[in-house]
Formats: C-alpha cells, structure tokens, sequence
C-alpha cells in the first residue's frame, strides 16, 4: 500500500479526510499559450466549427487522445461563432496549424483508426471527407520531446506553469503554478484551520510541485509528459476549490524558497505521524501536527523546520 493510500485509507476512517501530497500533460492550458482561450495563437493548433476556418475556435498547445462528449470536462469551442461552447469531438470542419510541428487529425480517439489527415506547421484547411465533423483525437507529431516537456522553473525560480495529469479525464493540461498551489492546498489542508498551519502546508504544496517540476520524466500511456497528477498519488488538485483563506496563506509565502543542500526537496506530507511512521523522519511533515502546533502559537517557520530536517528557509 502506497503512503497515500495509507494516508486516503486513514483520512476516509475519520471521516474530515485530508490527502497527502508528495510528488505531473498537455493539452488543456498549455504551452505557448498561457490558457485555452478560444483565439488561435502562435504555437498552437486550432479547430474551427465551420469550414473555411470560420466559426467558433478550440485553440490546442498539445497534444489531445480523449476530447470527452459531455460538458463541463469535455474540450469545447470557445471562441466567438457558430458551436461556442459545443465539445470539440466531431464537431469541426476546419483547423489552423500555429505550432512548429505537423499535427495529425484521427478518427478514433486515442491517435487510432485508419483514417488521418496532417497539417503541416502553418497549414489551413478543410477536414476532409471522412474527418468533418468526425474528429476524435489530434497528436503533435513527434510531440513529447525534452522540449516540449522542459520546465523554466529551475532552483532559484519557480516555474511559470506546471504539467498536471488529470486522470479521470485522460489527458494533460499545462496549468499556471500559482493556480495550481491555490487549487491544491485547500484540498490537503483544512481551510478553517490556523493561519500558520496553511503558510507551513503552502510552503510544503508549493516546494513538492516545484520539485517535480524540475525533475519529472512521467508520461502517459499515449506518450504526453506531465509534473504530478491531479489525485493522492501526487497531489490533489481540484479547478475552483481556491478558497480566501487558502489563497492568502499561498500569497504570504509566496516568496519563501525551502532548499536542502541548496536544492528544491521533495516535501512529503500525510495526514497524521502515525500515517507517516515509516517514511525516513525529517521528510514529511504532518498535516494534523501543522494544526496543533499553530493552536499552540507556534509560526509557520517553525512548524516546517521541526519537520523538515536540515532545510534553510530564504524570502
């Protein structure tokens, strides 16, 4: 049993589960374009509703196996036009190739089927026969190279974006650091608990993403690279549970950088000492031990040095 399933199992028991966080794309919010945002954008691959490259825009940075069929998880049109907001799958008639790689259109989800169509980069067309409107999956081609991949995060500064696996969904998305943090720690730390209790687990969620940032080679069963995923393997990471309390404990440490031997560390976290009893002492820190040592006045600083072994604190 893994320490997060350990740790999940003991959170359920008690009923106020947490998850655990320890150690990660790309398609939703990805890489050259900040957020799919339904403009077609440099480095981007973008499907149109109407042919032509006339109606509403899906705007791509990667590559995508699984467009879903369902709102709210599917891929949609989100641009202005005819079929905003409709998914994507077997809905467009035309695209755009803004990237720098030939893209291939496929009729099956998952990159399969005999019937393709590539898009050279800068290419627009028509779908043609076979594929309007019958769309199911898109791959960069030769996509998950070291560059594609690569972080600018590096041991002095925390990278802009991170690749986070959304399991459920089958697919990556490139999701703003900041972003991520503050849609993580809610949901591995209590909202309503101590203010320096959420500054120690924001420093904590905060330095196991950008570890992983810097140091993942994880990839999906189709082959896209990602940081952590979205659940208790890595940590949880759920869109809009960012709450005021939380956000402002990621805000006030936002500038604090924890390092050991100089280096980013991997900071391992589970709900009680028990749940973390046979990690190596001076690597995790407890979530319930955050909150009964911020009741009994202790700083966030503190909390995290008592856990955390040899690590140096800078702003």
């Amino acid at each position: 049993m893994s320490p997060r399933t350990a740790r999940l199992i003991s959170r359920l028991a008690g009923a106020a589960a947490m998850v655990v966080g320890g150690m990660v794309f790309v398609t939703a919010p990805p890489a050259s374009a900040a957020v799919r945002n339904g403009v077609c954008e440099a480095g981007e691959f973008c499907y149109y509703f109407n042919s032509d490259n006339k109606g509403s825009v899906s705007d791509f940075a990667g590559s995508a196996g699984d467009y879903g069929t369902k709102q709210p998880s599917c891929f949609d049109f989100k641009g202005p036009g005819n079929g905003k907001g409709k998914c994507v799958k077997n809905s467009a008639a035309s695209v755009w190739n803004r990237s720098g790689k030939t893209v291939r259109v496929y009729y099956n989800s998952n990159y399969g089927g005999s019937v393709y169509q590539d898009f050279k980069a800068g290419a627009k067309g028509n779908l043609k026969a076979g594929l309007k409107n019958q769309n199911a999956s898109h791959r960069f081609m030769g996509s998950g190279s070291p560059a594609e991949c690569k972080t600018d995060g590096t041991q002095t500064k925390l990278p802009t974006t991170i690749l986070v696996y959304r399991k459920s969904l089958d697919r990556v998305e490139r999701v703003p650091f900041k972003t991520y943090i503050k849609n993580v720690l809610p949901n591995e730390w209590r909202s309503h608990w101590p203010k320096e209790s959420l500054k120690a687990g924001a420093i904590a969620v905060k330095n196991f993403g950008w570890y992983w940032a810097l140091n993942s080679a994880s990839r999906t069963p189709s082959g896209q690279c990602y940081d952590v995923t979205d659940h208790t393997s890595s940590q949880m990471y759920k869109p809009g549970s960012a709450t005021a309390a939380t956000n402002a404990a990621v805000d006030a440490t936002w500038g604090t950088r924890m390092t050991r031997g100089g280096k980013i560390f991997k900071a391992q976290y589970c709900s009680t000492t028990t749940a973390c009893g046979h990690w190596v002492t001076g690597d995790w820190m407890s979530q319930n031990g955050t909150r009964d040592k911020a009741e009994a006045g202790w700083s966030h600083s503190r909390i995290v040095k008592y856990y955390y072994k040899g690590i140096v604190l800078t702003s």
